[in-house]
């Protein structure tokens, strides 16, 4: 399961049962201020599609540090490693943003008000579709 871990949402991704391909579920809505972290929804989601580990975005600075919003995002992925046993995967998420609202302008022709909407769960699609590529190229080589 893929997840792009935000302030107010989560994105929400599973791939395929190859693990090739990723789809985008849903969005959860959150309030980190509160610790609502839509953990409940997980849980939910993780049973239905028998998940079988996390992934997370980590969102890193161009300079390749760590900021407040990856500081959020491990404390995310330790809240999942404690509540579920799974295993829990951070996938460098520079600019993943910036290309799922990319493709809903140049591909789907989407507006603003709607790509507000969606771009969290394009944005873990893309995380978890790069970190598959990734691992299948290092099973290939």
């Amino acid at each position: 399961m893929g997840l792009d871990v935000g302030s107010k949402t989560v994105g929400v991704a599973i791939s395929d049962e190859l693990g090739w391909t990723a789809q985008g579920i849903e969005i959860i809505p959150i309030d980190e201020s509160q610790e609502n972290l839509g953990l409940k929804r997980v849980k939910q989601l993780v049973e239905d599609y028998q998940v079988t580990g996390f992934v997370l975005g980590l969102p890193k600075n161009m300079n390749n540090t760590l900021g407040p919003r990856a500081a959020r995002s491990q404390y995310y992925g330790k809240r999942l490693k404690h509540k579920f046993g799974l295993p829990v995967d951070f996938q460098d998420e520079r600019l993943t943003t910036v290309q799922a609202e990319r493709m809903l302008i140049e591909e789907a022709n989407i507006s603003r008000e709607k790509r507000k909407q969606v771009i969290d769960k394009l944005a873990s699609v893309v995380i978890l579709q790069n970190y598959l590529d990734a691992k299948g190229k290092l099973t290939q080589q």
